[in-house]
């Protein structure tokens, strides 16, 4: 039985989160990929998020562009996404859902930031159909590349990074 998660999602969620772990969240999650994570970051290091009126605080993020075809992964650990994920956990983002392997580095910066890494599946029709609403967030110039807020409903991931331990050997 998956656990059910809800965003904004509490920091303490992640205590009683092991690697193996199936969920589904609820809720908005943002969509960004290599194209916009890093000026997330840097956003945040200017601590100006505020300005494009994006809380990360409980978020989920989830590394695919958002096209009219659906969403589905594209691979974590691309420099520019991997490299992102320790800002982006350190402004509140608590899930990073993708799918590859992460570095060793990156998963000791999940735990010091309270944070996990879920992997999904490239299932783009199932991700279609947890759709409930879709906007952009913010970057509209990236086009299908833009940070997208995304309402879902039942959304499955599989944690793959919790508590500084993951599944990839």
């Amino acid at each position: 039985m998956p656990i059910l998660l809800k965003t904004p999602l509490p920091e303490s969620f992640i205590d009683d989160l092991k690697v193996g772990d199936q969920i589904e969240i609820d809720g908005i999650i943002y969509c960004g990929r290599d194209a916009v994570l890093p000026k997330l970051v840097k956003l945040i290091e200017a601590n100006d998020l505020a300005s494009i009126g994006v809380d990360l605080r409980g978020a989920a993020i989830f590394h695919t562009a958002f096209s009219p075809a659906g969403i589905g992964p594209t691979t974590s650990n691309k420099v520019e996404i991997e490299g992102s994920i320790p800002g982006l956990s350190r402004a509140g983002v608590r899930i990073h859902i993708g799918k590859g392997a992460l570095g060793p580095a990156t998963v000791a910066e999940l735990d010091r930031y309270r944070s996990v890494f879920a992997i999904t599946p490239p299932v783009t029709a199932l991700f279609s159909d947890k759709i409930v609403s879709h906007r952009v967030a913010a970057f509209p110039n990236e086009g299908m590349e833009a940070l997208y807020e995304v309402e879902v409903k039942s959304f499955p991931a599989i944690i793959a990074a919790a508590h500084g331990e993951t599944i990839f050997k």
